[in-house]
């Protein structure tokens, strides 16, 4: 298991979102304090405010991936398009592990399930959902591809 795996999973355990946990598994190290990526991250969870859409530990997974390869210029055309190109790609990763990249199908909630409110984190809680093991593997795509393309080198190449 990768640090960030194991952080992942730990910040999910201690109660935070799924997006959120995945997140601040990366976000410390680039400069973000904890409260600042938590509250950037926070509106993710639940598959987007408990609507059970694009799953939170990928959302979080994307979050991170803009840290370390996201552009900044309105007008970076190319950029963007490497880094949508970059984001599809960990998404398919994300959707080849879970066949999904959808909270609801993940929790197998069928097709149409009401938004949710937040739970309290209970060993019941934890017991029902795949989530720890979910941010974790989101962390590990992540870390897999940091490891094959390190951020910076295609700067640095030209």
């Amino acid at each position: 298991m990768t640090k960030h795996e194991k952080l992942a999973e730990e910040y999910f355990l201690s109660g935070y979102n799924c997006a959120q946990a995945v997140f601040l598994a990366f976000a410390e190290e680039q400069g973000f304090s904890r409260e600042a990526a938590a509250r950037i991250a926070s509106s993710f969870g639940g598959g987007v405010g408990g609507m059970r859409e694009m799953c939170g530990a990928l959302s979080g997974l994307c979050m991170a991936a803009g840290l370390l390869y996201g552009y900044d210029s309105p007008k970076a055309y190319e950029e963007k398009a490497e880094h949508y190109a970059r984001i599809r790609e960990l998404a398919d990763g994300f959707r080849a592990q879970f066949g999904t990249i959808l909270c609801r199908d993940i929790l197998g909630l069928g097709e149409h399930p009401k938004p949710t409110l937040p739970q309290k984190r209970t060993a019941e809680y934890y017991k029902d959902r795949p989530c720890a093991a979910v941010v974790a593997e989101a962390a590990r795509i992540l870390d897999e591809y940091v490891a094959a393309h390190p951020p910076g080198a295609e700067q640095t190449a030209e």
